[in-house]
């Protein structure tokens, strides 16, 4: 029966290795090995171009995180650029407006893009090339347009909805959202990517493209000045670490969910899950469990590291652990104890890149919601995030909204370590899904013995109150039994989220998985 059935084979490389969720962002990243680049180089020309391929998932007006492994060492460099929110953020003055929650699609929405400012640290601590020759592919194609790949036409014919002024006249063709194989072109952030090529980062966050950006937030609402653009700045972070059954698994902190998918994996560890069937419903209830006790602990302690009043070492301590695994029922679903805070999304790249040194990245890169808020600027057509809809408007909640902020983030890289050897950098893709696809994707590989693209193809369950939406990959009498212990299943129309990761074999081979979700590879040379 093998090699009968629709799926991918992993791809096996020794000199170096991309997964990413598009196949130009993969052939880019080689390109620039091939040229003498290293795996920072290659990242950043990779992900520059998402932002060019699916510019609804990603772009420069996003934000990005990334773990990196420096060739010859075993450790992890983490960074944090994700942007803050304007000084003139005011979640006071948002609920005297009648607000209860955040908006989604408005100037209000976006925090100042955080992206640029991480790109041009990484090229220049960690690169070999320079940042201009990491974005002259995204140039290229911003200039001649790339074919609209098939799930890309999909999620953009469904979001083209909250695109809004210049955003439907930089990300519309004809006033239509484009048809699978039509070319999209982004003449004009070619042109801002040439010059931060030439000048760097303050070329986007000083002068006529930080007037631009500012302009046109301010026109839908926003408190940015072009002060909030020169105050911009990314992050070197010191990363967390848990171990799950002798496998560290290694997290970026807060502002991002890293934390969370290290306390689901806490309590996945109490159980034998590795004695539950990798498809059955028992292990998708037990997971799904522990999933919505974690997102509600992660619902109310994780925010802008200055402003969390408990502690990540808190968060995932046994005495929590002990707290929430008492409340789980093996037999029976609860229920959603706390709704989420802020707004769901699903839209995000993410990119893993391994060279011949063997330096490695871990990247993930966002606009948040589809198209972000839906904004553009005028001249540039940079397209903003509506990251700052991650704040709640909750009085005194460390997450609330608030000027200069940095607001609960889904996205987050991951790494596994073994041994004290890095084993496989690795990401998933989905919103809020990240941080129950880490514990999945972790449990699928260390349990279950999966390599990375048997751990990427395997079904995925998520739930989203009141539904426990299951995949097509899930049989039926799975689905009946989940609904016989409580859950209301759904089909989702579309796969839950994606994945790409990269195994650093002890014999020096690398092994590269990419998710059939989504259009990309994993190619290696």
């Amino acid at each position: 029966m093998l090699f009968q059935t629709p799926g991918r084979s992993a791809v096996y490389a020794q000199n170096g290795l991309c997964a990413t969720s598009h196949p130009l962002a993969a052939k880019v990243a080689i390109e620039t090995l091939e040229a003498g680049g290293n795996a920072v180089d290659a990242a950043i020309a990779g992900a520059v171009l998402l932002g060019i391929a699916e510019p609804q998932m990603t772009g420069i007006g996003g934000d990005m995180f990334a773990l990196v492994k420096p060739a010859g060492s075993e450790d992890l460099i983490g960074l944090n650029a994700s942007g803050r929110a304007p000084a003139g953020l005011d979640a006071a003055a948002l609920r005297a407006e009648g607000l209860s929650a955040m908006p989604t699609h408005a100037g209000v929405s976006a925090v100042v893009p955080g992206a640029v400012a991480g790109f041009e640290m990484l090229s220049r601590d960690h690169g070999r090339r320079g940042l201009d020759a990491a974005l002259a592919p995204a140039i290229r194609y911003a200039e001649e347009g790339i074919p609209v790949a098939p799930r890309v036409a999909h999620d953009w014919a469904g979001s083209a909805v909250h695109l809004q002024g210049a955003g439907r006249l930089h990300y519309l063709v004809n006033g239509e959202a484009p048809r699978v194989g039509e070319t999209f072109r982004a003449p004009a952030q070619a042109e801002v990517l040439r010059r931060i090529a030439k000048d760097g980062a303050r070329a986007f966050y000083e002068g006529e493209v930080a007037e631009d950006m500012a302009a046109a937030l301010a026109a839908h609402g926003g408190a940015h000045t072009e002060a909030d653009f020169a105050a911009c700045a990314a992050d070197y972070v010191t990363s967390l670490m848990a171990s799950y059954r002798g496998t560290e698994v290694v997290e970026l902190p807060p502002n991002g969910q890293g934390a969370a998918a290290l306390l689901l994996l806490r309590m996945l560890e109490r159980y034998d899950a590795a004695a539950l069937d990798p498809n059955g419903a028992e292990r998708a209830h037990l997971e799904m469990e522990i999933a919505k006790l974690g997102y509600a602990a992660r619902n109310e302690v994780i925010a802008d590291s200055d402003h969390m009043t408990m502690s990540v070492e808190d968060f995932v301590s046994d005495a929590t652990v002990d707290r929430l695994v008492s409340m789980i029922d093996l037999e029976r679903a609860g229920p959603f104890p706390v709704a989420p805070l802020g707004a769901m999304h699903r839209d995000t790249i993410y990119l893993t890149v391994v060279d011949r040194d063997r330096m490695a990245v871990s990247l993930i890169y966002s606009v948040f919601g589809s198209f972000g808020c839906g904004i553009a600027s005028e001249k540039f057509g940079i397209l903003f995030n509506n990251r700052a809809a991650g704040f709640t408007l909750a009085e005194g909640h460390p997450n609330e909204a608030g000027g200069g902020k940095r607001p609960l983030h889904t996205i987050i890289p991951g790494v596994l370590r073994h041994a004290g050897r890095v084993l496989m950098p690795f990401g998933v893709m989905g919103g809020p899904y990240q941080a129950a696809g880490h514990m999945r994707f972790v449990s699928n590989v260390v349990d279950h013995g999966m390599g990375p693209q048997a751990a990427i193809d395997a079904p995925r369950v998520f739930f989203e109150d009141p539904a426990l939406k299951l995949e097509s990959g899930y049989s039926d009498a799975v689905a009946n039994r989940l609904d016989a212990m409580g859950h209301q299943i759904v089909r989702p129309e579309s796969g839950i989220g994606g994945a790409q990761a990269i195994e650093l074999r002890a014999d020096g081979v690398l092994v590269g998985g990419s998710d059939p979700r989504k259009d990309g590879i994993a190619l290696g040379y």
